[in-house]
């Protein structure tokens, strides 16, 4: 950062007066604040980083009161970032505005592989922080724990299940498996059975996995009570809401038993509960029944939380939930994201594997394809029923995916077509906003990237457009949202 973006940056702060995802305000007026570091592991654990600015008073309404000694605080900032693991390496920036120093300490976020960072006086565990909004919150046992399993290739569906022997596995199902196996891996078929199960992993040492216990088990839940989906129908569209009747829940039911079964009791019941309306074909004068949601981005969106939630010990007492509201249908998994994937990546990039083994056996006895193509069939799907575009959600710890059954009107067709990220954006450029105001508002360092990457594809699908066309480069050009 230079000196005139700082001091641009002061002025967006006087006009916004908030802080934000990316921004954190101190007054060190008296002298550097003497706790910095939940900021600095907060900002250093999210990919975009983050800027401190110094010389701000957001308790005294955002007065600019400026720092105390410029040359003091830097050598301070300094220290603060050495205690730090990994060390922080700040950017620092010093500028005058009205006879006053400020200063922007620039918080680059470190590689996936290295986090968390966390203040060493205080440990991994209670030294981690992560960014809230406009806060620093402390890491979960959990979050901490999920960087250091991609870290370290934890493989948590291959761990060994100590009270069980392998005759808890259904010979049947095992069986079945070992001769679709067999069929589709031709280097498989000379080798004993008991090598095939040390290779595939159904066996560890002899033992038996949790995979093997989740895939062939006819009853798991023994083991594992929490291991299984919980689905609720809730008269209302929010958990509290009460029926005609007083009742709390419409249907209420416990799936248990090995994935493919769950996968097809949990289906069952969102057929049960499925609001179906039947309309007659215009062109043919026949009835026609149409579900209140796609039937392929139910099942879909089931199969990934079976598949790919976390099942180490941390969530291993957590159960998938399955939530049937009024107006949606919520799908939550214990687990966020896995690896470098973000939520506007998914279903663009190949994503990094949680549970490889589950995955691979789930492919092989052919109820998934394993081609990383779950999240854009159900983004078509929904587009296909004239329905609103999937929301995913990554809740520290708990992926959710929201269906919604409502109709889009033709006013609002566009939105199929967009993320929600873009959605969002829309409705800021509702009035006219520069480049700067919505690289902050992205919470991105490099206005260009923020440009190129969010605001181009949007002026070429004709929603967004410049105030000065004819000047694309322009100091003063804006962008604002085109009503459709």
């Amino acid at each position: 950062m230079i000196q005139e973006e700082l001091i641009e940056l002061l002025q967006s702060i006087q006009m916004s007066r908030c802080e934000s995802r990316t921004l954190e305000l101190k007054s060190a007026r008296q002298g550097c604040p003497k706790r910095l570091y939940d900021t600095l592991s907060s900002f250093s654990n999210q990919d975009d980083g983050g800027i401190i600015v110094f010389g701000i008073d957001e308790s005294n309404n955002f007065e600019e009161c400026g720092v105390y000694n410029p040359q003091n605080l830097q050598r301070e900032i300094n220290e603060q970032c050495l205690q730090m693991e990994p060390i922080v390496r700040p950017l620092l920036t010093v500028a005058e505005k009205d006879g006053k120093c400020f200063m922007a300490a620039e918080i680059p976020g470190i590689d996936l592989t290295d986090r968390p960072c966390f203040y060493k006086g205080k440990g991994r565990l209670k030294g981690s922080y992560i960014r809230s909004g406009e806060s620093d919150a402390p890491m979960t046992e959990y979050e901490v724990y999920s960087y250091e399993a991609f870290r370290k290739k934890y493989q948590d569906d291959i761990r060994i299940v100590e009270r069980t022997t392998f005759d808890v596995l259904d010979s049947e199902l095992l069986n079945n498996y070992m001769k679709m196996l067999k069929s589709k891996k031709e280097n498989l078929k000379a080798l004993p059975d008991k090598s095939i199960y040390e290779l595939m992993s159904i066996t560890k040492k002899g033992n038996v996995t949790l995979s093997a216990l989740m895939l062939f088990c006819k009853y798991p839940q023994v083991f594992f009570p929490q291991l299984c989906i919980t689905a609720v129908v809730i008269p209302g569209t929010e958990i509290g809401e009460l029926g005609a009747q007083g009742e709390r829940f419409i249907d209420n039911q416990r799936i248990e038993g090995y994935l493919p079964e769950m996968l097809d009791k949990a289906m069952s019941f969102v057929r049960k509960n499925m609001k179906v309306k039947t309309v007659i074909d215009s062109s043919t004068g026949r009835r026609m029944d149409i579900a209140e949601y796609p039937i392929v981005a139910i099942r879909e969106a089931i199969l990934n939380s079976l598949v790919h939630r976390d099942y180490s010990v941390h969530t291993e007492g957590m159960p998938i939930q399955i939530l049937m509201y009024n107006d949606r249908i919520e799908i939550k998994n214990p687990g966020g994201i896995y690896g470098r994937l973000t939520i506007d990546q998914l279903g663009k990039m190949q994503p990094d594997t949680r549970n490889p083994v589950i995955v691979t056996a789930m492919e092989v006895m052919e109820f998934t394809e394993n081609r990383y193509s779950g999240i854009p069939t159900i983004r078509r799907e929904m587009k296909e029923h004239g329905l609103y575009e999937p929301i995913f959600q990554d809740d520290r710890g708990t992926f959710i995916v929201t269906l919604r059954n409502q109709i889009v009107n033709d006013n609002e067709a566009y939105n199929t077509d967009i993320s929600e990220i873009e959605k969002r954006l829309l409705d800021f450029l509702e009035i006219p906003r520069s480049r700067k105001e919505i690289a902050e508002y992205l919470g991105i360092r490099t206005i260009s990237y923020a440009i190129q990457t969010y605001i181009t594809p949007l002026i070429d699908k004709e929603l967004v457009k410049m105030t000065i066309p004819e000047s694309p480069r322009s100091h003063s050009q804006q962008y604002v949202r085109i009503n459709v």
